[in-house]
């Protein structure tokens, strides 16, 4: 693979609960345990927001270049991301996605195409995929 970008972060502190700052300062957060994993909450942010913002906003880019190049206006699309945490039966902790995309203006069986095509070119896609639950659903 020629890799065309690399994204680049520290996180310091107590893990969960320290910092994390990308490499050009651009992202630079404090971090908060949710009270649901047994922390304290707080104004932070934590690795499954992270995620889902960053998945969220990946696959509709993913969804606007499938548009493109079906010449199919998607002006206005929005993708929900939820990302759930949980305990294995193995041990450790396992995550689901759940996707809620919308395209409006766009007849329900071209976006629910645009979308199943976005899934398979979305790189947060392609790297769960086989690994955790991803749920993708048109609304």
């Amino acid at each position: 693979m020629s890799v065309l970008y690399t994204a680049e972060a520290t996180a310091t502190g107590s893990g969960r609960g320290g910092e994390i700052v990308s490499s050009d300062g651009v992202l630079d957060e404090s971090l908060s345990v949710p009270k649901e994993l047994g922390g304290a909450g707080g104004d932070g942010t934590n690795p499954e927001q992270l995620f889902a913002a960053g998945y969220a906003a990946c696959f509709n880019g993913a969804l606007q270049l499938v548009a493109r190049n079906n010449k199919t206006p998607v002006d206005g699309s929005e993708v929900n991301a939820k990302v759930g945490i949980g305990p294995r039966a193995e041990g450790g902790f396992q995550l689901t996605v759940a996707l809620a995309v919308t395209v409006p203006g766009v007849e329900r069986a071209v976006a629910e195409d645009l979308v199943a095509k976005a899934h398979q070119v979305c790189p947060y896609s392609n790297a769960t995929r086989g690994n955790i639950e991803v749920q993708v659903t048109v609304v």
